[in-house]
């Protein structure tokens, strides 16, 4: 096993990955849980990088992870007559319902839930931000705007609403039809974009009915206003950057990270921070210096994982980039100083065994030479109380069930093996031992900290710590 760095590589699958010896060099360079992106390719295309992940992971008897990504509601302009026009600052433009090709005066919008959501003095944001009109004026089935920020418009370009929160459900019936193919292939994680409000959250619940995570995306400001009450909704949460950087300031986006990470910290919700971390690496077989410290920054505030998403779904070097984020996350989690930070930002325990035996592993890991923190768990439930305190050593989170271990890829610090269910404390502690000299995650001679809890098979019932030296 390899379980040399703690924050956890989800890198997601297209073209770039041709079969699954490429899964496999991409699993032995770092990655730990892939993605598939419903927004690009058919579903054949998905089932068969599903089967090759499933392919290497029985080969390498090592759970990993499989993320779906929904799409979500495409909010687009028409179309124009001759194809586009140019915009002027301080030109007017109005927006309506007519479907009949547009001119440098008027455009469809095909979306009446964001004409009765708009008000004047709202933005309104084209081409992924590259265009910027003000609302001036309201009618039942148009808007009239002015435009701020001007240049060229074509056919079906985005349209971002940064200012309403839309009628409009998170999934649209492509989402539905996609989720349901997902499902049945056994994903284990499920990303929801387009989250509003923590409703979006119990919506998409309901259709899950508890066959997969869920995963909700941050990309609206509207979801960062409600971020506490979704990340409770939810099992983990995404800072999407590309289309939360063109919703918000970019100036704002970088505290915004930090307080997603900081409030899924205290919550106990893995954290996925996204989006052109390595951008460059598409087309170049090394990053830029701000990419590498964009990077490091996540690491170091504290992210349970680091998303690839175009440099392995269609780069030309995607096993590069990979060896490079997994370099970048072992020269920070190696510092002198990232368990401080760490530690720095601890959360509040809550007045629960499962969290004072969480505590108590963190603070033995800091003072005894603990080569790994050994939990065993059915639901991986105490296994994230543990991963949320930061301990120093890896945690071997030993599960009968290996639906969980591929849930708990995205952790930071867990690194899962499946095993028969236990009976007795007394039979944790032997096969703790005997697993963690097998997976290379402790020798002869060193410590090892074991947790667990009866009644076996009870969420919750995390009891016992044993500190034990492997002879």
């Amino acid at each position: 096993m390899n379980a040399d760095k703690k924050v956890k590589i989800l890198a997601t699958l297209g073209p770039a990955i041709r079969d699954a010896a490429h899964i496999r060099q991409l699993v032995e360079a770092g990655v730990n849980l892939f993605r598939l992106n419903f927004s690009h390719g058919e579903h054949a295309d998905h089932a068969q990088r599903y089967q090759w992940v499933r392919d290497v992971e029985l080969e390498l008897n090592q759970p990993i992870g499989i993320l779906m990504d929904l799409q979500g509601p495409k909010l687009r302009v028409g179309r124009f007559a001759e194809g586009k026009v140019q915009l002027v600052n301080g030109q007017s433009l109005r927006l309506d319902l007519d479907a009949t090709p547009g001119d440098a005066s008027r455009v469809n919008l095909p979306h009446p839930e964001i004409i009765e959501a708009l008000r004047p003095g709202m933005s309104l944001l084209l081409d992924d931000g590259r265009l910027r009109l003000k609302v001036t004026g309201k009618q039942r089935d148009a808007v009239d705007t002015c435009v701020v920020a001007g240049g060229e418009l074509s056919d079906r370009k985005g349209v971002n609403v940064p200012e309403a929160v839309l009628q409009l459900s998170p999934l649209t019936e492509k989402d539905r039809r996609d989720l349901t193919f997902g499902l049945e292939l056994g994903v284990d994680w499920v990303a929801l974009s387009f989250v509003q409000r923590p409703e979006d959250i119990i919506e998409a619940r309901e259709l899950i009915g508890g066959k997969a995570f869920l995963m909700a995306k941050i990309e609206k400001p509207s979801a960062v206003t409600h971020l506490e009450d979704i990340a409770r909704l939810c099992d983990a949460i995404m800072v999407a950057r590309g289309d939360l950087g063109v919703e918000v300031p970019a100036e704002n986006v970088p505290r915004i990270q930090k307080d997603i990470v900081r409030t899924c910290r205290q919550l106990g919700r893995p954290v996925v921070v996204a989006t052109q971390m390595l951008e460059s690496m598409r087309f170049s077989p090394a990053p830029t210096r701000a990419e590498v410290t964009d990077v490091a920054n996540a690491v170091a505030e504290g992210a349970d994982a680091v998303m690839l998403s175009a440099e392995t779904a269609s780069g030309d070097y995607p096993l590069e980039t990979v060896q490079m984020m997994s370099k970048i996350i072992r020269q920070v989690e190696s510092g002198p100083d990232y368990q401080s930070q760490l530690d720095v930002g601890r959360p509040q325990a809550e007045a629960t065994a499962s969290d004072a035996i969480s505590c108590a592993i963190r603070r033995i890991s800091s003072i005894l030479p603990v080569a790994a923190l050994v939990n065993y768990s059915e639901s991986g439930a105490s296994s994230l109380r543990a991963s949320r305190e930061r301990p120093k050593a890896p945690i071997l989170s030993l599960t009968p069930s290996l639906t969980t271990a591929r849930r708990l890829t995205v952790a930071w610090g867990i690194y899962s093996v499946v095993n028969e269910r236990l009976r007795k404390v007394e039979e944790v502690t032997s096969t703790a031992l005997e697993i963690a000299q097998a997976q290379g995650m402790a020798k002869r001679g060193e410590t090892v900290v074991i947790t667990a809890g009866e009644p076996f098979g009870q969420p919750g019932s995390t009891n016992s710590l044993r500190i034990e030296t492997l002879h």
